[in-house]
């Protein structure tokens, strides 16, 4: 233990080292100074950097990611006392998050393996889950009236960065048996939360359920994120051990925890090259360009040329438009296909799956209402109500197509009416009240009334109506 907190102190003045660059182009010590003012307690470090200026150490947060968080959050406290004093007395801890290129260490839920136990991380993936801020206890201090002696007592667990987890006995006598008092007020407390992350749909293996991975949010890291929120998060993967029976069994669960979120756009990110452009350019001369690209959709399917320029307004989309006062005007178009079987709608909509670039599937009687929009499903671990986001949530800026929409029970078709509406789902169950977005068009392929395009289905089509058209 002594040779341990030895080598900490050591590696501990070379982070000092690291963020007292004034000398040099004084940029983490001005981005301290900026936390100062901003009464901030985490400072985000770009890993190139320390990449830069010391190897070795960069080397080892990598591969020793718990020590040396440890020792570069010390580091940091002793720079800010240097700084301001009074500030650093204020607060008893100072985290440090990453960013920046991590090489082989930038997975997704599906690649983090049991390689990386013990490494720092950075996973991208789609929020699916959000427990609840709970307060966990850091520091309790104890009075005994009998004594007239203050009783003070640290809590450690397996998410954090000291060696040795503590005992988390809540003391209520002491050694000679008195009864002790706690004093909240004294007490510290640090915020607590834990996030799901899911693999991205678009890049889930075909025919493969998506992976995910729990993320453990402390302190600033909570509420950073909701359900449909694309994150990029960077931070220290960690096994926990499982007791059954007071036993530990041979399998783990494995969690992140978290020292950097950062959200990513929703925007689809295509990567064009420079024949592209001059490709775009020709064709955008052309006077039939919009008829030229409704050929281009599906071209192994003949005729249907109405049906595909309708497809081809939904993938292009609107102007979504936001008013002085609030209120938005969408821009996501929404198409509903009705014909007779074999007419190739599901074809049309496989194509746009391959087409789009963010486009989740499902269909009418394989899906309900919540698992469209959004679910409050209890934690088995906690026992807590946690938001799931449904398909359209993770649709959000996407397509979602739905086939065999006739199938679909009318209460479950009524869940999505707000969704094709106004953009996004409000949520009030069990005393949760949420609203998520889900600004996402819709494309559905229904069978008509008995199977006959002769009589079409009038209940369907006057209650979608003013929804598609």
């Amino acid at each position: 233990m002594a040779d341990a907190e030895h080598y900490i102190r050591d590696i501990q003045r070379e982070y000092v080292d690291f963020l007292d660059d004034e000398e040099d182009q004084g940029i983490y010590s001005g981005l301290i100074k900026d936390m100062i003012a901003e009464k901030g307690r985490r400072l985000i470090v770009n890993i190139s950097d320390l990449k830069r200026k010391n190897p070795q150490r960069a080397q080892g947060l990598l591969s020793n990611a718990c020590d040396e968080q440890l020792a570069f959050g010390r580091a940091l406290k002793e720079y800010v006392a240097t700084v301001d004093p009074t500030y650093a007395k204020q607060h008893e801890d100072f985290f440090v998050g990453f960013e920046g290129c991590f090489g082989n260490r930038h997975v997704t839920p599906r690649s983090l393996t049991s390689i990386y136990l013990g490494n720092l991380v950075c996973v991208e993936g789609i929020v699916t889950k959000v427990s609840l801020i709970h307060p966990k206890v850091v520091r309790s201090i104890h009075y005994c009236p009998a004594t007239k002696k203050v009783m003070e007592r640290k809590y450690t667990d397996l998410t954090s960065f000291e060696a040795v987890p503590s005992n988390a006995v809540y003391p209520t006598k002491d050694d000679e048996g008195n009864l002790l008092e706690t004093e909240f007020g004294l007490s510290v407390y640090k915020d607590h939360q834990t996030v799901t992350i899911q693999e991205m749909p678009e890049k889930a293996p075909a025919g493969q359920l998506p992976r995910s991975v729990d993320i453990i949010c402390d302190d600033d890291m909570v509420d950073r994120c909701k359900p449909g929120d694309r994150v990029q998060i960077v931070g220290s993967y960690r096994c926990l051990p499982g007791k059954f029976g007071g036993y530990t069994s041979g399998t783990f669960r494995t969690v992140l925890l978290a020292n950097n979120i950062s959200l990513l756009s929703k925007d689809s990110n295509m990567l064009i090259c420079r024949e592209d452009i001059i490709l775009c350019k020709k064709l955008a001369k052309n006077n039939d360009i919009f008829d030229l690209l409704a050929k281009s959709l599906a071209p192994s399917i003949h005729g249907h040329s109405f049906v595909k320029r309708a497809i081809l307004c939904l993938l292009l989309g609107g102007v979504e438009k936001v008013l002085p006062n609030g209120t938005r005007l969408r821009g996501d178009i929404n198409v509903l296909l009705i014909g007779d079987p074999s007419v190739a709608k599901s074809q049309l909509l496989r194509y746009v799956l391959n087409t789009a670039p963010r486009a989740i599937p499902t269909t009418g009687r394989g899906s309900s209402g919540v698992g469209l929009t959004a679910a409050v499903t209890t934690d088995q671990e906690t026992g807590e109500r946690r938001l799931e986001a449904g398909a359209m949530v993770l649709a959000d800026r996407g397509v979602v197509c739905i086939d065999e929409f006739d199938k679909m029970s009318d209460i479950d078709r009524t869940a999505i009416h707000e969704v094709m509406e106004q953009g996004r789902v409000t949520i009030s169950k069990a005393g949760i009240h949420a609203s998520l977005n889900a600004r996402c068009s819709v494309l559905a392929a229904a069978n008509p009334v008995y199977g006959r395009v002769i009589r079409v289905n009038k209940n369907l089509c006057n209650q979608y109506k003013k929804k598609y058209f």
